[in-house]
């Protein structure tokens, strides 16, 4: 955030350059050409990048605070699929026009967020055109100790965090033009990170994914990378009251499934550390769920209530398929 208009630099100053944490690594943060920042020895980098488009990812009329966390919070949900400790994030927004209420506002969802997870904001660009936010963060894991998408073995236990399909669902009614309970608006519009649990699935987890396309095309990425196929049990799938009387009245599972924005953690351990992994759940105060185990042979098997297996006619969000 270091080239532009006059009022460019006014909007930087005013909303952006002390935003987030305080940081002893940030030897120089927003107001120059670069950021300065200091890594530790023996400590990896972990960067990840998402754009967030309006009409594709929020409604235009969408509440500013809320796009704000939200903008940081798919990124964080990133690092914490692979065990990393947020640090630093950049931010590139374009905006239609100056509001500065509106700035205020997403300043302040952003801001928020990355203050409770010790992030600092350290630079980036604004420019003028159509609605869209993106966000690069940067987080710190100690060298090997990163959690990658590969590991998953034979038997290993599938687990999943917090429960599946709210954000679809809030969504769906949304568009519908119906009431959204708030509990279900702030699952789809605020996001929580998982980060707590990511880090303390460094060493235990074989392979983690954050879920943001729907738990079948996520955990699909991890056995293609890990050469191994899976299992998953409907009836053990986390639900919401709300997802479970939508699903108990029309049949239909694509909502925790195949439905997006959940930001929860898709992951696998081995058996033997089923018993610490509860435990950790009840530590951390999130869900964990046992939904299905890995086996040897690649492809996904979907077992229906009934235990025959079942077809998904889409298996998750594709910014380049038809996902009607």
């Amino acid at each position: 955030m270091a080239k532009g208009s006059r009022s460019e630099f006014d909007l930087i100053g005013r909303f952006f350059a002390d935003l987030g944490a305080s940081r002893a690594d940030v030897l120089l943060g927003v107001g120059d050409d670069c950021a300065l920042l200091e890594i530790p020895a023996d400590v990896a980098m972990a960067v990840s990048i998402d754009t967030l488009v309006a009409g594709t990812h929020f409604f235009h009329d969408c509440d500013a605070e809320g796009l704000g966390h939200k903008s940081l919070a798919v990124g964080l949900s990133d690092l914490a699929a692979m065990g990393a400790a947020p640090a630093w994030a950049t931010l590139a927004l374009t905006l239609p026009e100056r509001d500065d209420a509106w700035l205020a506002a997403f300043a302040r969802g952003f801001g928020d967020l990355a203050r409770t997870y010790g992030m600092r904001l350290v630079g980036g660009d604004t420019t003028r055109g159509p609605l869209s936010v993106t966000v690069q963060v940067h987080g710190l894991v100690r060298a090997g100790a990163a959690v990658r998408r590969d590991g998953a073995r034979p038997g290993d236990i599938l687990w999943v965090s917090g429960t599946l399909g709210d954000a679809g669902l809030a969504l769906g009614l949304i568009r519908e033009g119906r009431p959204v309970d708030p509990a279900l608006r702030t699952r789809l519009e605020r996001p929580v990170p998982r980060v707590e649990l990511g880090s303390a699935l460094r060493g235990i987890a074989t392979a983690m994914i954050d879920l943001s396309d729907g738990l079948a095309a996520d955990l699909g990425h991890i056995l293609a990378a890990s050469g191994v196929g899976a299992e998953l049990e409907f009836t053990s799938l986390p639900l919401s009251p709300a997802v479970a009387s939508r699903i108990a009245s029309d049949g239909d599972w694509s909502l925790p499934l195949s439905s997006g924005d959940d930001y929860e953690l898709c992951f696998c351990a081995p058996s033997e550390r089923s018993g610490l992994i509860a435990s950790m759940a009840a530590g951390l105060g999130c869900a964990l769920t046992a939904v299905g185990r890995i086996h040897a042979e690649p492809g996904l098997i979907l077992k229906g209530p009934d235990g025959a297996p079942m077809r998904l006619s889409r298996t998750g969000y594709d910014h380049f398929a038809n996902n009607t």
